[in-house]
C-alpha cells in the first residue's frame, strides 16, 4: 500500500488567541478567526468538515461538535517568535524560529533603502507601514509619473515593493528581478523574513488593482526541514501555491505555483489522482492563501465565510471520495487573521489540528499541543514507517 500525506494550510484560519497573544498586539487578544467569523455571519454551512470534527476544535456557529468524528483533532500552539507565513510554515516542517525576524513599523532605515535604490537605479516612494491596496491608491499615480517603485511594510517582517506591470511604466519582470536581488542583500542583522513583489495594473486610484503575479523571496531555513529529511529518504514532495517559495525550492521535487483558491484546489484534485506535474508524489503540501490575502487583511468576514464554505464543498465532492487507503490528510493554519477585529494584520492564534483518512476510523481528541512541528513529525512517521 502506497502511503501519501496531504497537508493543506488554510492561510490565516486560526482557532483562538494563543496564550502569549498579548505580547504581540492588544488586537490579538480575543482573536478567533474561524469562531468569530462564524458568529458574525450568523453561522457557517460546512457539512463535510462538521462530520470530520472541525466543530470539536473551537466553537463554530453552524458547525456543531461531532464527538464521534473519524479523525484526530485539537489545537497547536506556535512556539516560534512571530505570527507570519514564514515562521508558521517553517515550524510545521520542524524548524523553530527562536530569534524573531525584525519588523519596521516606522519604515526601513536609510541603508536598506539605499541598497534597493542601487539595485533599481532610481529613487523610491513610500517607505512606511501600510495596507498594500491603500498605499497603491495613495502613491500609484506618482509611481506612474516618476517610475519610482513603492516600498512598504506591515506588522510582519516583510520588505514589499509595488510597481506597475506595464513595461513602459516599470514591468513585472523588472520588479521580480529587483526583489530577488534585494533578497540577497538582506543579510544579518537586517535578516528580513521576506521580500515580496507586488505588481499592479490600472491608471487611477479607482481602478488600481494588484494582480496574481505576486512573488515572495524569503530567507532560506538555516536547518534541515521535514522536506529535506524526506528527500534524503527518497520521498517526493509536491508544493502547491506559494509553498515552494516559502522554502526557497530546496529539495522540493515539483511545484505548482497556483495563485488562487480555485486553482489550488484543482491542483490538489490532480495530485490526488496522481496526475499533473507532481506525478504520484508522497508528500503534497498546499497553501490556500485567499482567506488571508483577500479577506482577512481587508476585514471582510462575509467573503471569508464564503471561501470556507466553498472549500468545504470542494473537500466533500471532489476530494474525500477519491482518497486511497494509504492517504492521510491534515488541515491546519500558519497563523490567524481575524477579519472581525479592528486590526488588519495577522493574529497570534492556535492553529487547527485536523487529521483524517481511511485508516482513521475512531475519534481521537488531542486537546492543545505545543508546536506546529507536530505536523512534520507526523508526516515523517507516516511516510517512512515500514
Amino acid at each position: 500500500m502506497k502511503r501519501r500525506f496531504f497537508l493543506i494550510v488554510l492561510d490565516g484560519c486560526g482557532v483562538g488567541e494563543a496564550p502569549d497573544a498579548s505580547e504581540y498586539s492588544i488586537s490579538d487578544v480575543g482573536s478567533n478567526t474561524l469562531g468569530n467569523t462564524a458568529r458574525v455571519v450568523g453561522g457557517l454551512k460546512m457539512p463535510c468538515l462538521q462530520r470530520l470534527g472541525l466543530g470539536n476544535i473551537t466553537e463554530l456557529q453552524g458547525v456543531p461538535p461531532s464527538p464521534e468524528a473519524p479523525s484526530i483533532w485539537g489545537r497547536l500552539q506556535e512556539v516560534s517568535k512571530g505570527k507570519d507565513t514564514i515562521t508558521g510554515h517553517w515550524e510545521m516542517m520542524e524548524v523553530v524560529t527562536e530569534i524573531p525576524f525584525p519588523t519596521y513599523p516606522h519604515g526601513f532605515p536609510p541603508d536598506i533603502v539605499a541598497e534597493f535604490e542601487a539595485i533599481i537605479g532610481t529613487k523610491t516612494l513610500g517607505n512606511y507601514a501600510a495596507s498594500g491596496t491603500e498605499i497603491i491608491a495613495t502613491l500609484g499615480e506618482e509611481h506612474i509619473r516618476t517610475g519610482f517603485p513603492i516600498i512598504y511594510t506591515s506588522a510582519d517582517s516583510v520588505f514589499q515593493v509595488a510597481a506597475h506591470e506595464d513595461n513602459a511604466l516599470f514591468g513585472r519582470q523588472r520588479l521580480w528581478d529587483a526583489c530577488a536581488a534585494m533578497r540577497d542583500k538582506l543579510m544579518p542583522p537586517n535578516h528580513i523574513g521576506r521580500v515580496i513583489a507586488r505588481p499592479f495594473v490600472g491608471n487611477a486610484p479607482e481602478n488600481f488593482k494588484r494582480t496574481e503575479n505576486r512573488r515572495d523571496y524569503p530567507l532560506v531555513p538555516a536547518m534541515a526541514t521535514t522536506i529535506d529529511l524526506l528527500h534524503n529518504q527518497g520521498k517526493r514532495t509536491l508544493a502547491i501555491g506559494k509553498i515552494s517559495e516559502i522554502f526557497s525550492g530546496r529539495n522540493i521535487d515539483a511545484s505548482d505555483p497556483t495563485t488562487n483558491n480555485p486553482d489550488h484546489c484543482a491542483s490538489l484534485a490532480r495530485a490526488l489522482r496522481g496526475e499533473g506535474i507532481g506525478g504520484d508524489a508522497d508528500f503534497i503540501f498546499a497553501n490556500l492563501e485567499d482567506f488571508d490575502m483577500l479577506y482577512g487583511h481587508r476585514n471582510d468576514p462575509v467573503n471569508f465565510a464564503r471561501l470556507l464554505e466553498e472549500f468545504d464543498d470542494f473537500l466533500g465532492t471532489q476530494f474525500l471520495p477519491y482518497l486511497r487507503p494509504g492517504d492521510l490528510v491534515g488541515i491546519t493554519a500558519d497563523h490567524g487573521n481575524d477579519p472581525t477585529t479592528p486590526s488588519t494584520d495577522h493574529s497570534r492564534e492556535y492553529a487547527p489540528l485536523l487529521l483524517f483518512g481511511p485508516s482513521i476510523t475512531v475519534p481521537q481528541p488531542m486537546g492543545d499541543r505545543v508546536s506546529f512541528a507536530w505536523w512534520g513529525e507526523k508526516v515523517r512517521h507516516w511516510l517512512t514507517k515500514n
